[in-house]
């Protein structure tokens, strides 16, 4: 095994890739032996110890498979990048019989939901599972460039064994996500893989282009509507998961919302029978809130709901209930949908609010995904569950998974480690 150094020139994957793969092989193997290397990006460990968390095997490991090849096709048929699929190909495919390199698109979740390429480079994706339907998502097949696009919301290159599985090792591929000019949600990720020696400078400018390409198509021919992605138009829709609250117009404007807006609007969608002022002075600012101040807040949250707030007491009309990302996770939930509801509980509720009236709030939203993943029966779920952050500190959620599995599964043992280690935290 060649010597892992302590710094890797950055060039060197372009002018001796093969030297560059040997370095990170190594530094692979020592990393995941215990001894982190600086030779793997800090990022690139993290997603390491988040994909072993949720049971990715090293080793032996091959995406979830979401759907068949006969419903890829007809989702495509509805996905805001249909129409824009042509002209990246154009751009960036090489379907020659010598071309090396393979064009994939993912959704924003990490499904593969189109490839273009020679014959020969299908072939070597295909041995790898790296196909139509699959999930490339980070608890789908364990860290890679997709993934990391869909985590980091940015360009990633991923060469060698900076991949988990070694199975990948032979593969650089880079990535972006695409997103929606009017809402700025991404609404897919493109990728373009191949072997270590087609790898260049241009590599990750050349996906950019493509983005670039993808998002001005976007904008001049903007699409009516898209599942999971955006509200329908015609409706509000309200997002406050995450550390980015905004409220999407009926014709798909994102409108970015204060922290304190933010907080308001969670309670409104709370609780259908309203709030008087004096009530949600008190929960927002505690002792010292006053009514006054919520009234000034309210009047600006009109400027954006219109119609949609009520007041007397201050409520969401009922055309407003429901439509938040909270009210369509706890739809999930009630419906018993658990893959869906995990799928769409992407970040907790207002994560930078330390408003008193949130935290039950957000308790609440992770006792309810919590409890129907448990009680699901299904180990992968519970993987899924335990490798986010709402549910990473879910200590019945792993026994569950240890009696699943049994003690001695990996996934298991990562788990239970994680957890002993943020008692020792909490406790320290």
């Amino acid at each position: 095994m060649a010597p892992a150094p302590s710094a890797m020139p950055p060039g060197l994957r372009f002018t001796s890739p093969l030297e560059y793969d040997r370095m990170l092989r190594a530094a692979h193997e020592m990393t995941l032996a215990g001894t982190p290397q600086p030779g793997i990006p800090l990022t690139v460990q993290k997603s390491w110890q988040r994909s072993l968390a949720a049971g990715i095997n090293p080793d032996a490991h091959v995406p979830r498979h979401l759907h068949d090849v006969a419903e890829v096709v007809s989702l495509r048929r509805s996905h805001v990048l249909q129409d824009v699929m042509p002209a990246l190909s154009e751009l960036l495919a090489d379907e020659s019989n010598d071309g090396q390199h393979l064009l994939v698109m993912a959704d924003a979740n990490g499904e593969v939901l189109w490839r273009v390429g020679s014959p020969s480079a299908l072939r070597r994706a295909d041995t790898l599972d790296f196909v139509e339907g699959a999930d490339w998502s980070e608890t789908g097949i364990g860290t890679n460039a997709i993934s990391e696009a869909v985590v980091n919301g940015r360009a990633v290159q991923l060469f060698s064994a900076e991949h988990l599985v070694r199975t990948h090792h032979e593969w650089v591929c880079t990535a972006s996500p695409i997103r929606d000019p009017r809402t700025g949600l991404i609404v897919g990720v493109l990728n373009v893989s191949g072997p270590l020696d087609s790898v260049s400078v241009d590599s990750v400018r050349m996906v950019k282009v493509g983005v670039r390409l993808a998002e001005e198509l976007l904008r001049v021919h903007p699409p009516q509507a898209y599942p999971g992605h955006a509200a329908p138009r015609g409706r509000v829709s309200i997002e406050l998961l995450g550390g980015s609250p905004a409220v999407i117009s009926a014709g798909g404007k994102r409108m970015p919302l204060s922290l304190r807006r933010a907080e308001i609007l969670a309670l409104l969608d709370s609780r259908p029978r309203g709030w008087t002022a004096d009530e949600l002075a008190y929960e927002v600012h505690g002792e010292t809130g006053a009514a006054s101040t919520i009234r000034i807040e309210m009047h600006r949250i009109r400027l954006i709901l219109g119609s949609l707030l009520e007041s007397g007491p201050y409520r969401l009309a009922p055309a407003a209930q429901g439509v938040s990302d909270v009210g369509r996770v706890l739809g999930l939930v009630r419906a018993g949908e658990v893959s869906a509801a995990l799928s769409d509980y992407s970040a907790p509720l207002l994560e930078r609010s330390t408003a008193r009236a949130i935290e039950p709030l957000r308790a609440e939203l992770n006792a309810a995904v919590g409890s129907l993943v448990r009680v699901s029966g299904r180990a992968d779920l519970i993987r899924r569950w335990c490798a986010t952050e709402m549910g990473c500190g879910d200590a019945e959620a792993v026994r569950q998974l240890g009696r699943l599995t049994g003690l001695a599964d990996p996934g298991y043992l990562a788990l239970r480690a994680r957890l002993e280690r943020l008692d020792r935290e909490a406790n320290a």
